[in-house]
């Protein structure tokens, strides 16, 4: 005897089914989303953040340079004599000073060499100089002593003052 395999009626169509297992892995659209949105957040701070160093990182360069600028005024100065020398001709310009009091009031606007030629890329700089007898220093008189300003305003306006004393002795 043999068995007869039980016959599909002829519309039936047979479908495969997948084995049972591990379900199908994948993101859906709003996880893409979502992912997509936390990325932007992050990295809108991150951009932040580096634009905010970046801009004071620029800011310390430009006070930095002006620091500079008045230390090269003031080592300038601060290397002359309280008292001119003897027979010694009138300035005709900064370039023939001769004594610290003959840097009293000098106004460059735009940072110069010390023969008065201006510093290339130094132009937004701007350096004022008062030069005043002083009795802060123990011992010496007024007439012997001076202290020296040097203020130097930067492109974004801010100003920088060095001081220094110069005696005669």
């Amino acid at each position: 005897m043999s068995e007869l395999a039980p016959t599909r009626p002829s519309g039936e169509r047979r479908t495969r089914r997948p084995p049972p297992g591990p379900a199908q892995r994948g993101v859906t659209l709003i996880e893409l989303v979502v992912a997509i949105a936390i990325v932007a957040i992050a990295a809108t701070a991150v951009l932040g953040a580096m634009s905010t160093i970046t801009a004071r990182g620029a800011e310390t360069l430009v006070r930095q340079q002006a620091v500079a600028i008045a230390a090269a005024y003031l080592e300038e100065i601060l290397l002359q004599p309280v008292v001119p020398p003897s027979g010694a001709p009138a300035p005709t310009s900064r370039a023939s000073y001769n004594d610290v009091d003959e840097y009293n009031g000098l106004l460059d606007v735009g940072a110069r060499d010390q023969f008065g030629n201006p510093l290339p890329n130094l132009s937004g700089y701007t350096v004022r100089v008062a030069v005043v007898q002083t009795s802060a220093l123990p011992g010496i008189t007024a007439g012997n002593a001076r202290r020296i300003d040097v203020s130097v305003t930067d492109p974004n306006g801010v100003v920088v003052t060095l001081s220094g004393y110069r005696t005669n002795y």
